[in-house]
This record gives structure tokens, sequence and C-alpha cells, in this order.
């Protein structure tokens, strides 16, 4: 079996983000990036996959040569071999439209992709690279075992899971519950002299126009003051909540 893990560049969440060009453009600068958490649970379960079924998992990013420790992280967690698509990740049609190429190139059985990156959070690639592909699709996977060319996949849905049965080839959007959080992998000393020895493909773009243009990026608002109120007066209290707060 052949998979595809699909891997995304994301600043880490302790990061402090900041905009400049009249907050039009995401301040790289002091920014530590990390591998999507979405997209990390479904490498620790691709990974399974090679070891309990000797799957070969290649991992893929669409970006620049910024985003190669990434993709060396993957490959030192034990991904096989990595791909990365020369272009900026502009809007999730056209990382799509990239990724759906490898994907046919590479005739994959198993597409893995986070359900959302944690920048954007547009959650649309997934889906499009099946509807690109012509590929059986599971959103919100929480669950996943392969027995030849058929799968059942677990997803979360409101209230409760749904389990589904269906065929290769099929492209998942992964979240947490994919795999435990306790068996996410941390790359050892030999997996990261190992990495340095693995494949990583840099290949062309094709040809695929951004199909949305982000105008301006704000911050939320910084909190407001908090008042304290004595409990002796819980009249004050009551107004506040009521007339200040407006939440009674």
């Amino acid at each position: 079996m052949k998979i595809l893990v699909c891997i995304s560049h994301v600043p880490d969440t302790t990061s402090k983000i900041n905009f400049s060009e009249g907050d039009t453009k995401f301040d790289t600068n002091g920014v530590q990036f990390v591998i999507n958490p979405n997209d990390e649970f479904g490498l620790t379960r691709a990974m399974w996959f090679k070891e309990k079924q000797g799957a070969h998992v290649t991992v893929v990013n669409v970006g620049g040569p910024e985003t190669e420790p990434t993709l060396r992280k993957a490959l030192a967690i034990g991904a096989d071999a990595a791909i990365r698509v020369n272009t900026a990740a502009s809007d999730g049609f056209s990382v799509a439209k990239q990724l759906a190429n490898v994907v046919k190139d590479g005739a994959y059985d198993l597409v893995i992709a986070g359900r959302e990156s944690i920048d954007y959070n547009g959650g649309m690639v997934p889906g499009m690279i099946a509807g690109l592909t012509n590929a059986n699709f599971v959103n919100n996977c929480i669950g996943l075992e392969v027995d030849g060319t058929s799968a059942k996949a677990v997803r979360e849905i409101d209230g409760g899971k749904e389990t589904v049965s269906t065929a290769l080839p099929l492209v998942i959007g992964g979240q947490k519950g994919l795999v435990e959080e306790s068996d996410l992998r941390i790359p050892n000393m030999r997996g990261i002299m190992m990495a340095r020895q693995k494949p990583l493909t840099v290949v062309d773009p094709i040809d695929a126009s951004a199909e949305t243009t982000s105008v301006k990026f704000e911050k939320p608002a910084p909190k407001g003051a908090v008042k304290l109120v004595s409990a002796d007066h819980l009249d004050e209290l009551v107004n506040l909540l009521h007339n200040e707060a407006k939440v009674i």
C-alpha cells in the first residue's frame, strides 16, 4: 500500500503572532514552525500501517525551501520519502490542485491529510483533493483500518461517531483521535541521522492560480480590565451583570 501524508508547515501555537505591511502579510520573524497537529496524527497512523502492513509512506508539502526542516522532521519520525512542491501555499484551491497532481503521478492508495491547518483553518484541502482525483473521502476521521482494498473509517459527527466502510483509493481528513496523543512520535537521534539519507524531491508546480486572496489580518481585541466586586455587595454585582455586561 502506498500512502501519501500531506504536511502543513504552520506556526507553533506558542509563537507570538504579528503582521506587517499594513496587516496584509504574516510576519515570520522569530516564529517557530512545526508540523500541523492534525497532520501529525495522520503521520503517526501512517507509521502504524508501515510497521504492521508494510506500507510505503511519502510525505508532501506545498511551500518554499523554508518548509524543508518540517519535512525532514517527518522523515525522522519514519516516513520513507518526502516531496516538496516548489510554490507558495497561497490558498486552499491552489494547494489542493498541486497535491492532487502529486497523488495522480504517484498512484497512491491512501492519502492522509489533516482536517484543517491551524494557521488558516480553511478545512477545504482534503475534500478538494478527493474531488480532483475521484477518490473516496472521509472527513473528521478519528479511526481508520485498511484490509486489502477495503477500508473502515470512524468519523466524528454531532453528538457521536459514525463508522463507514469504503474502498481505496481513499482520502481522509484526520484529526485528534486518529491516534492517541501519547502515541505521537518524537524524532530520536537514529531517526534524525537516517532522515539525512532519505530522498527529499523538489518538484515544479503545475499552473494553478489562487481563487482567493487575503486582504487583511486582524488579531483579537485585548481583554478588558477586570472589575472585582466584594462578596458583601451582591446587588452591585447583579447591577453590573445586567446593565453593563448585559448577560442577565
